[in-house]
This record gives C-alpha cells, sequence and structure tokens, in this order.
C-alpha cells in the first residue's frame, strides 16, 4: 500500500446525509434556512463583473483575507493580527491540528461531540482521548488535567449534539489547568447568549474559531476564521495553504460579517422557531436539553434502551432528514436542524404521527 498506515486505517469523517431525491428537506446538518444577506451576493458579483474589475478572477486573492481580517477587528473590538481565516471552520481545525500537535502526541476532546476531532487527530498520526460529559452536558474535572504529550483540547461551545453550552468562567478555569492550547469552537455561538472572543485576550492559551455556515447562511461558501493571540496568528500563517480563502468567499464573507442588520434579524427569527421546536418535542415526551445553538438534542426516556432509528427512518421516508446518531456508551437520539416554520410544523406533525402509531401499537414510546 502506498498510504500512510494512519491513513489506511481510519475510517474517515462521515459529512451529513445529502438529499436522493427532489423535494427532501434537510434539517440534518444545521445549514441556515434562509438566504444569506443579499450585500454578500452583490459582492460576488461585484468581483465576476469585469467591467467594474479589470481583474475579475485572473488574479489570486489576498492571501490573509486582509479585508475580512479588518472587518472582523472592527466588529469585535480586537486587532486584525489577532484574526486567522480559512476555507471553512474544518479549514481552520486543520491549520490548528497541523501547527500544535506532531506525530504520536495527545489531543484531548469531549465526548459526545463534533466528531471531525478524532478524524484530526488520525490524519495528524497522534493520539486523542474522549472525556465524557455527564448527563447534564458538563465535563469532570479530567477534561482540565495537565498530561504528558498533551497538546491540543477542542471545546465546542455550542456543543453539537446537545447545543448546550460551559460558562466563560468554566472555560477560562479550565484553560488556566491546561498546558497546552483550548480549542473554543464557536460554530453556533451566534445562536448563544454570550460569546468568548473577549477571552483571547484573558488567556494565552484560549483560541476561538468560528464560521459563516451557520449564522450567516453561507455554508456553500466556505469561510471560517479564529482570534488568538498575534504571536500563536503569525505561526499559524506559516501553516496555512498559501490561498486558502478565494477572492469570491472573501468579497462576500466581508460583506457578510458587516450586514449585521440581517444577521441579528435573522438570529431572532431561528431563535424564535426554535423555541417552537423544543416545546414542541417536549409535548411529544422528548428529553430536550435547552439548546444555544440551531439545532435541538431530542431523546425519548422510554428509547434508553431500544433506538431512535425507525423515527429517523419514518421522518427520511416522509421527505425530511434529521441527524441520528449514536455515541455507543453515550445513547443515541436525534439531532434537529431548526428549519422555517413551516419545515418544523411538518416535522413535527410527522413525529407526533409516528409517536401515536407507536403508543396506540403498545410498543417502545409508552
Amino acid at each position: 500500500m502506498y498510504e500512510r498506515p494512519e491513513i489506511h486505517a481510519m475510517a474517515g469523517y462521515v459529512p451529513g446525509e445529502q438529499p436522493k431525491r427532489n423535494g427532501t428537506v434537510k434539517l440534518n446538518t444545521n445549514e441556515n434556512p434562509y438566504r444569506a444577506s443579499e450585500k454578500a451576493y452583490d459582492a460576488i458579483r461585484e468581483i465576476c463583473d469585469s467591467r467594474n474589475n479589470a481583474s475579475g478572477l485572473s488574479r489570486y486573492p489576498n492571501p490573509p483575507a486582509q479585508p475580512f481580517r479588518e472587518a472582523a477587528a472592527e466588529i469585535y473590538g480586537v486587532e486584525p493580527e489577532t484574526v486567522l481565516c480559512g476555507n471553512g471552520s474544518d479549514d481552520i481545525l486543520t491549520i490548528l491540528t497541523r501547527t500544535f500537535v506532531g506525530s504520536g502526541e495527545l489531543i484531548r476532546l469531549p465526548r459526545p461531540s463534533y466528531i471531525l476531532y478524532a478524524s484530526l487527530a488520525e490524519i495528524q498520526g497522534a493520539r486523542y482521548e474522549e472525556i465524557l460529559f455527564d448527563e447534564n452536558w458538563r465535563l469532570p474535572p479530567a477534561f482540565a488535567e495537565a498530561k504528558d504529550g498533551l497538546k491540543l483540547v477542542f471545546l465546542p461551545n455550542p456543543n453539537s449534539p446537545s447545543g448546550t453550552v460551559l460558562s466563560k468562567g468554566t472555560i477560562l478555569e479550565i484553560a488556566e489547568r491546561l498546558p497546552c492550547p483550548l480549542i473554543v469552537d464557536e460554530a453556533y455561538a451566534d445562536f448563544s447568549e454570550f460569546h468568548c472572543i473577549d477571552l483571547v485576550s484573558q488567556r494565552e492559551n484560549i483560541i476561538v474559531t468560528r464560521t459563516l455556515s451557520k449564522a450567516y447562511a453561507l455554508a456553500g461558501l466556505r469561510f471560517g476564521y479564529l482570534f488568538a493571540p498575534p504571536n500563536l496568528v503569525e505561526q499559524m500563517l506559516k501553516v496555512k495553504d498559501s490561498y486558502n480563502c478565494d477572492a469570491l468567499s472573501i468579497a462576500a464573507a466581508t460583506a457578510a460579517i458587516c450586514d449585521t442588520e440581517w444577521q441579528q434579524e435573522n438570529r431572532r427569527t431561528i431563535l424564535a422557531t426554535r423555541k417552537r421546536l423544543t416545546e414542541g418535542m417536549r409535548t411529544l415526551g422528548f428529553a430536550v436539553p435547552d439548546s444555544q445553538a440551531n439545532f435541538i438534542w431530542c431523546v425519548h426516556p422510554s428509547l434508553k434502551t431500544a433506538s431512535h432509528k425507525p423515527i429517523y427512518e419514518y421522518l427520511k421516508q416522509n421527505g425530511y432528514l434529521v441527524r441520528y446518531m449514536n455515541y455507543g456508551v453515550s445513547g443515541d437520539g436525534l439531532r434537529i436542524s431548526v428549519g422555517t416554520d413551516e419545515q418544523i410544523d411538518e416535522c413535527l406533525a410527522l413525529i407526533r404521527q409516528f409517536v401515536s402509531t407507536e403508543i396506540s401499537s403498545g410498543t417502545s414510546l409508552t
């Protein structure tokens, strides 16, 4: 075999399921159901219109995506030198792993959480250990313990699949005990009550990652970024691809992040629908943690020793994709993205129909 042994042995990250038929409603990959800011589309059109832009797409883009760095810095009250941009937040996570972790060294992550973290460790030839959340989605002291070879710790906040958060005080306490960078993955923080960007200036080992895929409805654009101390950004600039963000994504991302009016209105809409979805699932008997993201995590108490997969299959047969996730000892459940009000109403009606059928037949949902 020609490939490295680590690559041959790993299963590889599997993205969320894609529809195989027209008309399927996707509530499984946490995309924003609404159209992005028109200012983002205008920025793309301006780049592509050779009448207004002599160079168009014939020139390389700005290597560090400086226009976006400056815009993000102004919005969040930081210096541009603290911002690093990437081809989606997955690219940012890859850069972090390549920068700080060598072969055989250790990465720590919570479980259940974003499954890409483990794949990044395997690609790097690194080891990883998982620390289980408790039943209240809190982490034990072991998550912050120093350990030989520990080089990086990932902490999604809000977490996926639960949508829950750890407080800023807790995150600071964890960072203070760690001998390595703590990556606070804020892919969903724009839907949360708070963010942790200000913690970067308080602890030299805190790095906050962000994406425009969720709250800015730009999943197809692929643009992510992070905030870190300038000395660390300087090192990561050595690791990233020379032009990891293209001209179209830089222009659209800069326009989108500056359109705060659109983002705030979209956020209000998503949060209102999230509340309706949460209340609807709880009415149907599901346990749903309070989510700070654009999705909810649903577990039916009567299925602790059974499986939520039949519900997923039933929804899929009826044109709705949600995310069925099985974490082994941590159990399984359904993660449902917040769609439009109409989509959520139809999804809830299907789940209600399934639950009613199960109850009337005297099977597991009793």
